[in-house]
């Protein structure tokens, strides 16, 4: 199914609003960690530089996963990515407020919280860019803002919510806050024709060559039923063995071998070698689609601008 052309408006400023709460939301808490970091000190007496890798992973996985977020919202679409991630980070703030040590927090608020925003980030820079294309600087500077702003308002709030419900209970209320990303996900509406048909169901039999990687669909039926004959050679040779028995219902079909091959006709051994063959093709057919999308992530990196923007942000997110 092939996208529309980038609309520069309309639905698209939909995407754009949705796009900056949900960057809102989900980074609001881990950007303003510092509010929660001075009362985990408190409340588990590690020390700080333990305590400080709560923050550190919440920060640090996200972009660590950035390939495997890619792979999600191009394989699955920014819509269910978006909706997921909103349950790990609702889901993830919640459980931080039963942490029982800082070991717990490690994997609730580092780990959870942290991938979920990294593939809420991903997910709405990819939708974005679909809707925008001569405006698409202007769409991704205004969701952008969208953490620098949850930073600014979330150090106020988590500070008010501690004094008036304490830890646990400030980091229950973020949580439920964060839910309200499900609401943003659901407008997130993929860009695609919808006067486009829907897929016929293909057969074995009518697979396009484009969809075969080797055009050896003869040889390989021919292959298939040899291993259907040979299989069932061998069970036939294990019924006259046992016929050699004492039991009764063996040595009628010893006497008999043919019935096996009538229980199992020319027509059903042909079909189940053209879905084997089918499904042989489908696997090769997913995997080029994998390493072509390797290839071209590996290419970017020759870009010189690229390779330079890249090691910039690395080195300025490392430093921070």
């Amino acid at each position: 199914m092939e996208l529309k052309k980038s609309p520069d408006g309309g639905w698209g400023w939909v995407i754009v609003f949705v796009s900056f709460f949900t960057q809102f939301l989900c980074y609001g808490s881990p950007l303003a960690v510092g509010v929660l970091y001075i009362e985990w000190l408190d409340a588990f007496g590690e020390g700080k530089g333990k305590t400080a890798w709560v923050g550190s992973l919440a920060s640090g996985v996200g972009l660590l996963a950035s390939p495997v977020c890619s792979l999600c919202v191009s394989s699955f679409g920014a819509r269910p990515v978006t909706i997921f991630s909103g349950f790990m980070v609702a889901g993830g703030l919640m459980l931080s407020s039963f942490a029982p040590n800082i070991y717990f927090l490690f994997f609730s608020y580092g780990i959870v919280v942290g991938l979920g925003c990294g593939l809420l980030y991903t997910a709405t820079v990819t939708i974005t860019c679909q809707y925008f294309d001569d405006r698409r600087g202007l769409a991704l500077g205004l969701i952008s803002t969208g953490s620098s702003v949850g930073l600014f308002i979330y150090a106020a709030l988590q500070r008010m919510l501690v004094e008036f419900y304490g830890l646990d209970g400030c980091l229950l209320i973020v949580g439920a806050l964060a839910l309200n990303i499900l609401a943003c996900g659901s407008l997130m509406r993929p860009l695609q024709s919808s006067d486009c048909p829907l897929p016929k169901k293909i057969a074995p039999e009518d697979l396009p060559d484009k969809y075969c990687i080797y055009n050896e669909k003869g040889k390989n039926l021919e292959e298939n039923i040899n291993i259907l004959d040979k299989s069932y050679s061998s069970e036939e040779k294990c019924r006259s063995i046992l016929a050699n028995g004492d039991w009764k219902q063996e040595s009628l079909l010893l006497k008999n071998p043919t019935v096996t091959h009538t229980k199992e006709p020319e027509t059903y051994k042909k079909k189940v070698a053209e879905q084997t063959y089918f499904c042989k093709q489908l696997a090769k057919r997913k995997w080029q689609l994998y390493k072509n999308y390797c290839g071209e992530t590996v290419a970017l990196f020759k870009n010189k601008v690229f390779s330079a923007l890249f090691i910039a942000i690395l080195l300025f997110d490392i430093g921070g």
